[in-house]
C-alpha cells in the first residue's frame, strides 16, 4: 500500500512537472525577470524613442508580415509596440531603413531588444538602433532571418532591484 501511493505521488509530481514546462515554454513573450517594478514609480512616467530598423539587403524585396518590438533595461521596465509594420507604406524593404517613435515608460540603459515576426514573406532586419532620453543611443546587429511566431534577439542585461 505504501509503495502504491509513493507511485501515485510520483507520478502526479511528474504529470505536474510536465504541464508546468509546457505552459511556461509556450509562452508567446518571454518574460526577462519574475518580478515587475510597481508602476506608480516615478521612473514609470512616458518617455519618447526614435528606433531605426535598417532591413538587411539579403532579405526579401518587401515583406507583408506583421512585426512587433520588445525593448528594457535591467530592472523590469519595458516599451512594447505589437505592431511597427505597415505593408502599405512600404516599410521594410530590402535594403532600406526605416525610423519610429514610439512612447512608452521611460527606462533606464537599454540592455534587451525583441523582435517579433508574424507571416509567410520572412524579413532580415540587419540592425535595430534605439535612442532614448538622456542616454546613448544603443545599436543590436541582426544580420540574421527572424523566426516566424516567436520573440527573437539580444538580452545583455545583468538583473538589478530598485
Amino acid at each position: 500500500m505504501g509503495a502504491h501511493l509513493l507511485v501515485l505521488l510520483f507520478l502526479s509530481l511528474a504529470a505536474f512537472s510536465q504541464a508546468r514546462s509546457s505552459i511556461t515554454s509556450t509562452s508567446p513573450k518571454p518574460q526577462i525577470f519574475t518580478t515587475k517594478t510597481n508602476q506608480s514609480d516615478a521612473t514609470a512616467r512616458k518617455c519618447s524613442y526614435t528606433l531605426t530598423i535598417k532591413t538587411s539587403c539579403s532579405s526579401p524585396k518587401y515583406t507583408r508580415d506583421k512585426v512587433s518590438i520588445a525593448f528594457g533595461d535591467s530592472y523590469g521596465f519595458e516599451v512594447h509596440a505589437p505592431r511597427i509594420d505597415n505593408p502599405s507604406a512600404r516599410i521594410f524593404e530590402s535594403c532600406s531603413t526605416d525610423t519610429f517613435k514610439i512612447n512608452g515608460p521611460c527606462i533606464y540603459e537599454v540592455c534587451y531588444l525583441n523582435l517579433k515576426r508574424v507571416g509567410s514573406d520572412g524579413w532580415k532586419p540587419e540592425s535595430v538602433k534605439v535612442y532614448g532620453p538622456n542616454r546613448p543611443a544603443i545599436t543590436f546587429k541582426y544580420n540574421k532571418f527572424l523566426p516566424n511566431g516567436v520573440w527573437f534577439g539580444f538580452n545583455h542585461c545583468r538583473k538589478r532591484s530598485l
